[in-house]
Order: structure tokens, then C-alpha cells, then sequence
């Protein structure tokens, strides 16, 4: 059975898990826990290259501003993530792996409030194909439109790697792959252009970059990464709002991400895109930075 295939509670390998790896298929918690219930968790994803996590440092300050603004506090130091990721991705023997460290209140109080939970943290590293299909991805992914919007900052924690923000990106996955699309694009509160639903996006006009102010959504590292890939080159980039009635007027557009790198797009629902030369240049850019080429 191909890996992919393979369920992810029956697979071969170790995680790291409160301190000690444990077997793969030993690494479980009780059906009570308060974040499978109230969703206090928090967690990242990276990208392990050539045997090196890509900006490890940047994701696990960002796993403890997240623990930070859902409220608890991680019994580890940034140091001891850190060595605890590289040291999953060294057991588990593959050189390219995605590599997801998560934080989580555990199984001691249930309830709404549950201050006196204990704080959890495991480290997961796995084999990770394209998230887009790679025959595709050059030809550039077909966006559909997201029912769900990315909520304001005064009603959610927007700030955060939180799981429970991604509960509208499952939905709004979903309803676009049923519809053939590879992903979905997701508005803000106030109608503007935000994301896909687990990436950032840009536009290109007139040999302009232009991308989404993340001022309700996680200002990517991916994204502030090929923000400088482009300065560059000398490209100009403007974050800002941009108006959904703006689509129409962009020559090319693509998306960043751990999980999506950089992938061209082609079309958001009726609008129809070309990966050109900014796209591909940041493509092969992206490719050579993360492998240190």
C-alpha cells in the first residue's frame, strides 16, 4: 500500500512526545482531552530539505506566540523544540519529510475553562509528497471561491497557529475539491482578498507583486521568504487591501506555503491566470534557497 494510503495512527517510526520518542502507534491521547473538545491546541508545519528544517527557528518561536495567545505555556524551552524537531527528523531517516510540532491541553479538566490542564507537546515527522499535483502545479492550481471568510481579529485569535481556525479551511478544501478545484480562495470579514486555505497569495501586475495586508491571517514565513526573493530581483511589492473586484485585472498569480512552497496559479473561478516569469522565477528561486543551491 502506498504510504499516502497508509492511515496516520498505523505507521511505522517515532514520535517525540513529552519529552521521550515513544513508538508511532503508541503515540496517543484519551478521548477527553480538552483540545479535541474545545480546540486549545496550536502547532506548525516545516519542511525538512537535504537532512536541514527550513527557518526551524522561526517556526518554534511562532508554536510559543501561539501557546502564548491561546493561554498556556509550554514546559519547554525554545531551545528544546528545537533540538526535539531535529532530532524526530534524524530518527525517523528521511532526508526531505514535513516535520509538524504541536502543543495541546490535555485530558485533566474538562470543561470550557480548564486552567490546570497539562500542556502537551509531540513532534511528528513524515514523508510529504506535493501537496498539489506535481504534473499540475507548473501549469498553475485552479482556485475555487470559499463559502467561509477569515474572521476579524476581534472575534478570533488570527494571530495564532490555532487548530480550531482551521475548521472553515477543512470545509472551504473540501466544498472546492468536490467542485473539481484544487483549493479555494478565502475573503476577510470585510469582503478583501485574504488566502487560499493554507497559504498565502499574491498577484502580479504590470511587473508589480501584490499581496494581502495580514492584518486577520498569519503573515506567513513562506510568504515574508519570498517577499525578500523578490525584493531581490529588484520587484516591487505592495501589501495592501485588495478588493475581490480586482481579480479580473492580475496577469499571474500563485500561492506560499510550507506545505505548497511556491505554486502558480491559473484560475480563481471564472478568472484565468498565466504563470509567467515573476511566478517561475520565484519558483526556482524558492527551490534553490531551501536546498541551500
Amino acid at each position: 500500500m502506498a504510504l499516502s494510503l497508509v492511515p496516520f495512527d498505523n505507521r511505522d517510526g517515532w514520535i517525540w512526545m513529552d519529552g521521550e520518542f515513544v513508538a508511532w502507534r503508541e503515540a496517543k491521547v484519551h478521548v477527553l482531552t480538552h483540545a479535541l473538545h474545545y480546540a486549545s491546541c496550536v502547532f506548525e508545519g516545516e519542511r525538512l530539505y537535504d537532512g536541514e528544517i527550513f527557518e526551524l527557528r522561526q517556526h518554534t518561536e511562532r508554536l510559543f506566540r501561539s501557546a502564548e495567545i491561546l493561554d498556556f505555556k509550554l514546559p519547554y524551552s525554545v531551545e528544546d523544540i528545537d533540538r526535539a524537531c531535529l532530532e524526530t527528523a534524524a530518527r525517523m531517516g528521511m532526508p526531505d519529510a514535513y516535520v509538524r510540532p504541536l502543543a495541546w491541553r490535555g485530558a485533566e479538566q474538562m470543561g470550557v475553562s480548564a486552567p490546570n490542564s497539562q500542556i502537551h507537546v509531540a513532534v511528528a515527522s513524515w514523508a510529504w509528497p506535493s501537496y498539489y499535483d506535481p504534473e499540475q502545479k507548473m501549469k498553475g492550481v485552479r482556485l475555487g471561491r470559499a463559502r467561509y471568510r477569515r474572521p476579524s481579529p476581534e472575534t478570533a485569535p488570527t494571530n495564532s497557529k490555532a487548530a480550531g481556525l482551521y475548521m472553515i479551511c477543512t470545509l472551504s478544501k473540501h466544498a472546492a475539491e468536490r467542485e473539481g478545484y484544487a483549493d479555494a480562495l478565502m475573503l476577510d470579514w470585510r469582503g478583501y482578498v485574504a488566502e487560499a486555505t493554507g497559504a498565502n497569495v499574491f498577484f502580479v501586475r504590470d511587473g508589480q507583486i501584490h499581496t494581502p495586508t495580514p492584518d486577520c491571517f498569519l503573515d506567513g514565513i513562506t510568504r515574508r521568504t519570498v517577499i525578500g526573493l523578490a525584493k531581490a530581483r529588484g520587484l516591487e511589492v505592495i501589501e495592501r487591501h485588495i478588493q475581490e473586484a480586482e481579480l479580473p485585472s492580475f496577469s499571474e498569480c500563485f500561492i506560499t506555503g510550507t506545505a505548497a512552497e511556491v505554486t502558480p496559479v491559473s484560475e480563481i473561478g471564472e478568472f484565468r491566470y498565466r504563470p509567467a516569469d515573476i511566478s517561475r522565477a520565484l519558483v526556482e528561486d524558492y527551490g534553490r534557497l531551501v536546498r541551500r543551491g
